[in-house]
């Protein structure tokens, strides 16, 4: 007996690995064996010449390497899994009918043709492969995975020739990368027009172009990575898929959101109402009272955009695309509309043609306005450079400003050519014509008809108390003037001041002095009261008299106008305007460019040529 039979025989009776299990209806796998144990004990038996005859290899595969279909429902939770009818020798000669095989990329190749046996003094005999052998002669020669069983027993039964793939790799599945997945339609944009609840659509406008969200709404919810599927090489030799990206979200969580862990995963919730932003450099998702844009503003991104928030846009806002709101700020370059209720509009770039108005607040454009409008009723209005524009606000500060229609409560210009401009009080360093434009300086100086009226309206009325007092101390003095009540009013004053001391014999007589003149003396305390009240009058009067005069002095002063120097002839005059009524700036720009471009009658000219510096205020006679 061989020795190979010799081992095989030992293995097949008795000395079988922990992992196999020979009993007299087949051979079975312990199912609680490990993969290692199972390869183990396979790889012993064949390396022992021996095979596994009535092979079921789909059965051997998947407790080697856990692949391909799962287990028939009669065969799970078993303690023994049946995978061969018996193990029996490999001997040589039979091992001799197996070619060698071709592996490339992968893949096994086999040459199947007719086999004989040689036996001495006799021709070649046929003979047959055998299936089991076959797996048996393959795991020596180092194909230990992905036999097709179908294809090999397919070509040995018919004993046709072939060349085939007997054998090929599995190559891992990769798994699936962690991922965050939307959850929430409220943070999705409705790009439909806009319906204007009365039936019909504002095309010019979308449905929900920035979406606004309530707390505690789930946004974002993780996806959790999953894991790939192993492959394995023809020798058995794990391929590991590679390792799937995770991913947190706490990467995408920004202001105003919060990560929640609940029982269906792990979600990124809002934690405060407010506009949804997303970074585009770091992804996050924000929420917050801003909105905040980076598309621009045109038909094609937002359409116009009514909005309720503070709005900030990165792009540009393109020409007849309007923006409502409140604390805007623009950073691209403005060719529409910017219409804000109140707070700062501030524009980072260029003003080109647009017009920007504010109800309550300042304008700030650090770029260069051109042929635009900007009006605030109570705000200030600053710029670096305006050329070809109307401005109206509270303060107006400009760097340069050329060909431009101005008015405001103040001024302060550093350079003007070919400016119109009309202000309270006006500050400029340089100014002069530019081409065919003039030099325009009106300084706003206020109507004072009604302080003037009021002041007609209280004089009567001093100088009538002022009569009543004269006539009383008339009245007075002609009482006084009495010898008697003279002379008791100087003996009266004489004894009280302790000038004069009376006898005891003197007392009667200066009381019936006193006696004598009563009622004289009663006469003159009643008209003496009635000259003080009217005295409280006049000064009353006067006082209401010198506090209308006192106001009418501080608004006039008010005005002021100064140039340092001029590079050509400029031309100041006044422009009244009547107090307490709206301001004179807080008008349409058209009605503004013509106020300030038209002389009218009534204007008095404060300067006229190229003579420096202008430096005016009005007279007050205070």
């Amino acid at each position: 007996m061989s020795d190979d039979a010799t081992a095989l025989e030992t293995t097949a009776e008795g000395d079988l690995p922990a992992a196999i299990v020979k009993r007299a209806d087949g051979i079975y796998f312990k199912a609680d064996a490990s993969a290692v144990a199972c390869l183990s004990a396979i790889s012993q038996v064949f390396m022992s010449s021996g095979y596994f005859a009535g092979l079921d290899y789909a059965v051997f595969s998947k407790m080697l390497y856990n692949v391909g279909p799962d287990l028939p429902d009669n065969l799970r939770d078993k303690p023994l899994l049946r995978f061969a009818d018996s193990i029996e020798p490999f001997h040589a000669p039979r091992r001799a009918l197996y070619k060698t095989v071709k592996v490339i990329n992968g893949e096994a190749e086999y040459y199947f043709e007719p086999v004989f046996f040689d036996v001495p003094d006799m021709p070649p005999q046929p003979a047959r492969l055998n299936f089991d052998e076959f797996v048996a002669d393959m795991w020596v020669k180092g194909i230990r995975f992905g036999i097709d069983a179908p294809a090999v027993r397919d070509v040995i039964a018919t004993g046709r020739l072939a060349r085939i793939v007997v054998a090929r790799r599995l190559n891992a599945v990769p798994g699936k990368d962690a991922a965050i997945v939307e959850v929430s339609q409220d943070i999705h944009r409705s790009n439909a027009p806009k319906d204007k609840g009365d039936g019909r659509l504002d095309l010019q406008s979308f449905q929900n172009r920035f979406p606004q969200v309530k707390p505690h709404v789930k946004l974002l919810r993780k996806v959790p990575r999953a894991p790939g599927v192993r492959g394995f090489e023809l020798s058995g030799l794990v391929l590991d898929p590679p390792l799937p990206r995770d991913i947190e979200l706490a990467s995408v969580a920004g202001e105003g959101t919060v990560i929640e862990n609940l029982r269906s995963g792990e979600f990124l919730v809002s934690a405060v109402e407010g506009f949804l932003s997303v970074d585009p450099g770091s992804k996050r998702l924000s929420i917050g009272p801003k909105i905040i844009s980076r598309e621009g503003v045109s038909a094609r991104t937002t359409g116009n955009l009514q909005l309720t928030g503070e709005y900030e846009e990165f792009g540009d806002v393109q020409e007849q695309r309007s923006v409502e709101g409140g604390n805007i700020t623009i950073h691209g370059d403005v060719f529409g509309n910017i219409a804000s209720r109140g707070g700062d509009v501030t524009l980072s770039k260029n003003l080109m043609g647009g017009t920007v108005t504010n109800a309550d607040g300042g304008i700030r454009v650090k770029g260069v306005a051109s042929g635009a409008v900007l009006q605030t009723k109570r705000g200030e209005v600053a710029l670096a450079r305006a050329e070809s524009c109307i401005i109206t606000g509270s303060r107006v500060v400009i760097g340069e400003a050329s060909n431009c229609e101005i008015m405001a409560d103040e001024v302060v210009i550093k350079v003007a050519e070919g400016c119109a401009i009309a202000a309270r009080k006006i500050e400029i360093v340089h100014a002069g014509p530019r081409k065919q434009s003039e030099m325009l300086l009106y300084a706003l100086v206020p109507d004072t008809a009604k302080f003037d009226k009021k002041i007609a309206e209280l004089q009567p009325k001093v100088q009538h108390a002022a009569r009543e007092a004269d006539e009383r101390k008339t009245e007075m003095d002609a009482i006084t003037s009495q010898t008697e009540v003279r002379n008791y009013l100087t003996l009266a004053t004489r004894v009280r001041k302790r000038e004069v001391m009376l006898t005891p014999e003197q007392l009667p007589l200066f009381q019936k002095m006193a006696e004598a003149v009563g009622p004289s003396l009663r006469q003159v305390a009643k008209i003496s009261l009635a000259m003080k009240a009217a005295q409280v009058q006049q000064e009353q009067a006067q006082g209401e008299v010198d506090q209308v005069q006192r106001q009418k002095s501080a608004l006039i002063r008010g005005s002021r106008c100064t140039v340092e120097l001029l590079t050509g002839d400029v031309l100041l005059r006044t422009m009244t305007f009547v107090p307490g009524e709206p301001p004179p700036y807080d008008r349409p720009a058209k009605e503004v460019k013509a106020r300030v471009r038209t002389a009218v009658p009534g204007m008095t000219v404060l300067h006229s040529g190229h003579v420096a510096p202008i430096n005016w205020a009005p007279y007050t006679a205070d």
